[in-house]
């Protein structure tokens, strides 16, 4: 094999596969980046046997072949290679050997038939949308997945198609967030829980273009994603999802129509009095055209008041100040409507058309000993 590509060619290509490369594996092969230059294109691939992914680079192929190579080596060399093209070569005893300018190396390749290849998957069940609205529904939602693995399917995400709409649904036992996206046609129901891990991968590698299409398609194992010259395939997180819209209420007894930016920046500084693993809820008490927000740690102790619209009943309330933070800085608009029925019932953050819904549960504060 002999290719020429340039250096920023061929690292936008790692960097793209280095996400389905495992960190630790007892199997070498996993360690490997594939380059497959046997056709008329340039192919890399990584595939860790949960998160497989492929992309497509430019380059001249002067002679055809195929090579698995370490991944972290790899990597690195291209990374401190000069900006300048790089030449490619291997022989028989799969050796590589990368030129760039005056530098050489070589390094020691494995066979291209030992790889890992990305499963086959039928492409028949599929949806589309902009890389622009994906993009933005991952981050719209990812932070409320649970980072641990003793209930896997909270890991995941909930991709839930009916009709022109997606739903995407997170939760980690202490709160909800929902998405929906209109989409541009009609399509087959579909139901599947993605892990948290595929979708941040996907999220950095998209362009985040409004203009550029991504294909998501659909198997009782496997999802796919499809953009630009890059293909992602990951298995499916087995298993019912929760039956979220039985937490779901539009009963309340307290309505707060509150500047977003205020909301989010009064409890960023609030947060200042915490410490780091420390669990001190802030206290919000509202009523009519005020809410005043309080917090007292051993650190010290901060209050501040927002005007607001209110209508209902007063009350006091306390949340983990890092779940408003969060679901506050993924909200676009300027003002939101927040929803309240009692101190120990959750708390909704929604838009009228529903196209977001923010659940968090509340504290109890008197317990917190921040009464």
């Amino acid at each position: 094999m002999k290719l020429i590509c340039s250096k920023s060619d061929l690292l936008n290509g790692v960097n793209i596969v280095l996400k389905a490369v495992p960190s630790k594996t007892t199997m070498t092969i996993l360690e490997c980046i594939l380059i497959d230059a046997s056709a008329d294109e340039i192919k890399f691939t990584a595939n860790d046997m949960e998160l497989g992914i492929e992309t497509k680079i430019k380059g001249e192929i002067l002679e055809r072949g195929i090579i698995a190579i370490n991944a972290k080596i790899f990597s690195e060399i291209i990374r401190k290679l000069p900006d300048n093209d790089v030449v490619l070569e291997t022989d028989e005893k799969l050796q590589m050997k990368i030129t760039c300018e005056k530098a050489k190396f070589h390094i020691s390749g494995k066979e291209g038939d030992d790889f890992s290849y990305l499963p086959l998957i039928e492409k028949e069940k599929f949806i589309y949308l902009s890389q622009f609205t994906l993009k933005e529904t991952i981050r719209q939602t990812i932070f409320s997945i649970a980072d641990n693995e003793n209930n896997k399917l909270m890991t995941g995400e909930l991709f839930e198609v009916e009709g022109n709409t997606l739903k995407v649904v997170s939760l980690d036992g202490h709160r909800i967030s929902i998405r929906k996206v209109e989409l541009k046609e009609e399509f087959e129901p579909m139901k599947v829980v993605v892990p948290g891990k595929t979708l941040n991968e996907v999220s950095k590698i998209l362009s985040g273009n409004m203009d550029a299409e991504v294909r998501i398609f659909f198997t009782g194992n496997h999802i796919v994603f499809e953009f630009d010259d890059t293909i992602v395939v990951s298995r499916l997180i087995e298993g019912e999802y929760f039956k979220i819209d039985q937490m779901l209420s539009s009963d309340y007894e307290t309505k707060v129509v509150i500047n977003k930016r205020e909301f989010l920046d009064c409890i960023d500084r609030a947060t200042l009095m915490i410490k780091e693993g420390d669990k001190k809820p802030i206290i919000i008490n509202i009523t009519d055209g005020d809410m005043e927000l309080k917090i007292q740690s051993v650190v010290g102790s901060m209050n501040e008041n927002i005007d607001i619209e209110k209508s209902g009943k007063d009350i006091m309330i306390g949340f983990n100040p890092k779940f408003l933070i969060e679901a506050l800085k993924v909200i676009d608009e300027e003002n939101i409507n927040i929803y309240l029925v009692n101190a120990k019932a959750p708390c909704f953050i929604r838009d009228e058309q529903d196209n977001y819904i923010y659940l968090i549960l509340p504290v109890n504060f008197n317990v917190a000993g921040n009464a």
